[in-house]
């Protein structure tokens, strides 16, 4: 549960209000500005604290007083004369609170951690997972209420974890999906051809599987759209086909190594960003599974928490699954905190994710 900071305090109900000056050019910040974390932040402007719009770390306060708006801009969506919140101090002294202590547990001081213990990483191949929570929040998650995103690389496709983010798909699990041109491709070769990357499901490679995934795109191609050929019946099953049917929402996110690319792939990093933040933004979960790329780039998009239609504060569920430790940890050091890792292979999380959750609803 969140607890928000005691605003009524006289420390912060005497603090002054913050202080905001226009940015000099396009793009260009004026000298002091604040720069944002992913935590809640409370601003006091007109005499009150309020949270900004479209929070997220790495981004600038603006205030909009004709509108009456406080929104959280990019560094390169910022225009001239855009009120630009300025301050250095976090705790309200200076108009800005920093609260990184809503999703904290009250301390019990019956139950003070030792200096020595063993098992003391917080992400480790060794340690149990809790899978009951994960199936908890996926359920709470799955309503009208919830958003659950998903961030996905082709390890995914190829570990044989597609069948079940198909299922997760058509089944109300998946509201949005970010990932990359390389899934897209082997989902269309796997769907089309029954290989991905050549590789065919027993793990065996096709004669000429080197071009497969060539011969998949120009299919695309051909028929203009993934839709397209999903239309014209040519795709039937697989994710990119799932996605289409339900009208779920997703994000092809270009890189500098795509092959064709697809038509649905955007090849501006700058477009891409702003598509997937238009998904980040909207989500109360989000799964990062064998990608890091993928994961870091949603991870910076994402605040600690969301709010809920009925003005609720919640955390954002953020679990990281990946084969190796490295993942988790990077990405926790890129500024997303929150994420829970699971460290196992893609394949093995999908289908236990799927199985258990065909016996839950």
């Amino acid at each position: 549960m969140y607890r928000a900071p005691d605003l009524s305090d006289p420390r912060l109900a005497s603090a002054p209000e913050c202080r905001f000056a226009p940015a000099p050019a396009d793009t260009v910040l004026p000298d002091g500005f604040m720069s944002t974390t992913n935590h809640p932040t409370y601003v006091k402007v007109g005499g009150r604290w309020r949270l900004p719009e479209r929070p997220r770390m790495d981004s600038h306060l603006v205030w909009d007083p004709a509108a009456e708006r406080l929104v959280v801009k990019e560094f390169r969506l910022v225009r001239q004369g855009d009120l630009v919140a300025v301050a250095k101090a976090e705790d309200g002294s200076e108009g800005v609170l920093v609260w990184d202590r809503g999703f904290q547990e009250e301390l019990d001081e019956t139950h003070v951690p030792e200096a020595f213990a063993f098992m003391a990483s917080e992400v480790s191949r060794e340690k149990p997972v809790n899978y009951d929570a994960i199936f908890h929040e996926f359920l709470k998650n799955r309503g009208e209420d919830g958003c659950i995103l998903w961030v996905i690389g082709p390890a995914l496709v190829h570990a044989r974890g597609r069948v079940a983010m198909e299922w997760m798909i058509h089944n109300g699990f998946c509201h949005g999906l970010i990932t990359g041109n390389a899934v897209g491709v082997h989902d269309v070769e796997a769907a089309l051809f029954g290989t991905t990357l050549g590789m065919l499901a027993d793990g065996s490679g096709a004669a000429g599987g080197h071009s497969v995934h060539m011969r998949a795109i120009n299919e695309v191609k051909k028929a203009g759209s993934i839709r397209a050929l999903v239309d014209a019946g040519r795709l039937q099953g697989g994710i990119m086909h799932a996605l289409t049917v339900t009208g779920t929402p997703c994000v092809l996110a270009g890189s500098i190594r795509d092959d064709g690319p697809l038509p649905e792939t955007i090849p501006s990093a700058l477009d891409a960003q702003e598509a997937m933040r238009e998904l980040t933004e909207k989500a109360t979960m989000v799964v990062m599974v064998a990608t890091a790329l993928h994961a870091i780039a949603a991870g910076n998009m994402l605040p600690t928490y969301c709010v809920r239609p009925d003005g609720a504060i919640s955390e954002v569920t953020t679990i990281c699954v990946d084969q190796t430790e490295f993942v988790v940890n990077k990405l926790k050091d890129r500024g997303t905190h929150q994420a829970f890792g699971v460290v196992t292979n893609a394949q093995d999380f999908m289908r236990l994710v799927q199985l258990e959750l065909q016996g839950r609803i």
